[in-house]
């Protein structure tokens, strides 16, 4: 196996970010991918990352492979490669990942491929009321802003509009975000839609705008968040994330 990676940038980012939920990941090398699916620690979020071969320019895979990772330690090495750097990836004799960046020199690391405990994570197929493609800023922003008030945020869509509310004990924040040139709200349901997750969380998922421009946003009444990142034939990263319920 050698993947050989032009813009290294959807590795290295994508990583930093599934680093700060999960410390040790199983890839799954396909003909046409590599994969992560994977659990946080506490299972409150699932994260779904595929870097798919078009995206290589270089790739070869002579059969399915997979390879456990420490996540935290190749975030590590990662960040070590150049913007114009040329990444590679290669499976050693002795059963280490070799990860290379060439530019003006060549740096070549190696870490361990470790035995795998975990058991696969399978995608839960989920149905959801609530589609909002929007710019990932406007989410980010948002994230940020409540996050300032509460530890955890309601998203709620009626008609054309999306609101992102919080409620601390002496403060409160509300950002309305309509329907318009950049943003696509769509809903099956007739009556509001109200879904309460965790901001230290969303903090960590929302981080995926340095992927994609834009962010698709899925959820029900108090039902998992789906939140997606894709740029087409390069990389997808998505995350499910579970909702907070008030318990009366």
């Amino acid at each position: 196996m050698k993947l050989t990676l032009a813009e290294p940038k959807y590795l290295k980012d994508s990583i930093s970010i599934i680093s700060e939920l999960v410390n040790e990941g199983t890839f799954k090398v396909t003909p046409t991918a590599m994969e992560l699916v994977a659990m946080d620690p506490a299972n409150v979020a699932m994260v779904i990352f595929k870097l798919f071969s078009s995206s290589f320019m270089e790739y070869d895979v002579k059969k399915e492979t997979e390879l456990s990772i420490n996540l935290s330690n190749l975030k590590q090495i990662l960040r070590r490669c150049g913007q114009n750097d040329i990444l590679s990836l290669e499976v050693t004799p002795d059963n280490k990942l070799q990860i290379q960046f060439k530019g003006k020199s060549t740096r070549t690391f190696s870490m361990p491929i470790l035995e795998s405990d975990v058991r696969e994570q399978k995608i839960p197929q989920l149905e959801a009321n609530v589609t909002v493609t929007t710019p990932s800023l406007v989410i980010s922003d948002a994230v940020e802003d409540v996050g300032i008030v509460a530890d955890s945020v309601t998203f709620a869509v009626d008609k054309n509009t999306m609101s992102i509310q919080a409620e601390g004990d002496l403060s409160k924040a509300h950002i309305e975000i309509p329907s318009d040139e950049g943003t696509s709200i769509k809903t099956q349901a007739t009556d509001p839609v109200k879904a309460k997750y965790s901001i230290e969380y969303l903090k960590k998922i929302i981080a995926g705008s340095k992927i994609s421009d834009n962010v698709e946003l899925k959820f029900s009444k108090d039902y998992p968040l789906q939140v997606e990142f894709k740029e087409v034939d390069k990389v997808q990263l998505a995350f499910i994330l579970a909702p907070r319920v008030d318990k009366d």
